[in-house]
């Protein structure tokens, strides 16, 4: 069993699948993904992803305003947060953090929002989903502020072992997508095996960041096993003992997920 940590159902090229989700989850669930979190980045999305939630009982959700969102779209508030959190399907806060490689303009905007989404957090005690690209050190004095105690996880990650390890001491998770694949990420691949296997999360992040062999196609929550055979090959573990422990470790810090099993 195997879970996507992090995916955007909502996004995905279906083209593959005569445009049926049904047929892309079940494709996921034939190589044994037995579970989906599917990602809030938007006002405007949270209800799709809410209704992934009641139509499959295998997707939870979560819901946010992507840091690259906040421009584009409405703008969150305190209550809006708090009232789609109560929603039984929604599981956690985000996708939220910062991104300085695309709009580093929009900075304090960011920070604002991130502290908001932070602050949200606390007060429903659900774990945060944070993304961070070129924002490492103001993305680690946030979640320092912020101190939860549920914590969250780093998803996507990208950075190096001093920003893991930090993270790491404030409680959060790892998690990595298909760029732990990619040949010039030798780099992130040290990071995959110093991270301790009690902490550690794969996904696809679909539709982007396709793993190897498919990078440069569209990207399905069926390449999670890709990822994860990847990374327990190159952490020299057998994949049924890195999926399952993959597995407990999303049911720990996602306590409310529906996960069978």
């Amino acid at each position: 069993m195997l879970i996507d940590s992090h995916c955007h159902l909502d996004r995905l090229d279906l083209t593959a699948y005569n445009g049926c989700l049904d047929s892309a989850l079940q494709a996921a669930r034939e190589r044994g993904v037995k579970h989906f979190l599917c990602i809030g980045i938007s006002v405007e999305n949270a209800p799709t992803v809410r209704a992934f939630t009641e139509r499959y009982a295998d997707v939870d959700c979560s819901v946010g305003v992507h840091p690259l969102d906040l421009s584009r779209g409405s703008e969150p508030t305190m209550q809006w947060l708090l009232d789609e959190l109560n929603h039984p399907g929604v599981v956690a806060v985000g996708e939220t953090g910062l991104d300085y490689h695309y709009q580093s303009e929009t900075a304090q905007m960011q920070q604002d929002s991130f502290r908001l989404h932070l602050d949200a957090a606390r007060k429903c005690g659900k774990p945060v989903i944070v993304h961070t690209r070129e924002a490492k050190q103001d993305t680690l004095a946030l979640l320092r502020e912020a101190a939860l105690s549920q914590a969250g996880v780093m998803h996507c990650f990208t950075e190096d072992w001093p920003m893991a390890k930090a993270a790491l001491d404030l409680g959060y998770y790892i998690s990595f997508s298909g760029i732990v694949t990619f040949r010039n990420a030798a780099a992130l691949r040290e990071v995959a095996l110093q991270v301790p296997s009690d902490r550690i999360l794969v996904e696809t992040d679909s539709p982007y960041l396709a793993p190897m062999p498919h990078r440069g196609r569209p990207n399905f929550p069926e390449y999670v096993v890709d990822v994860a055979k990847f990374v327990a090959e190159l952490r020299g573990v057998t994949y049924e003992k890195f999926a399952a422990q993959t597995t407990d470790n999303f049911k720990r810090l996602f306590p409310l997920a529906r996960v069978a099993g």
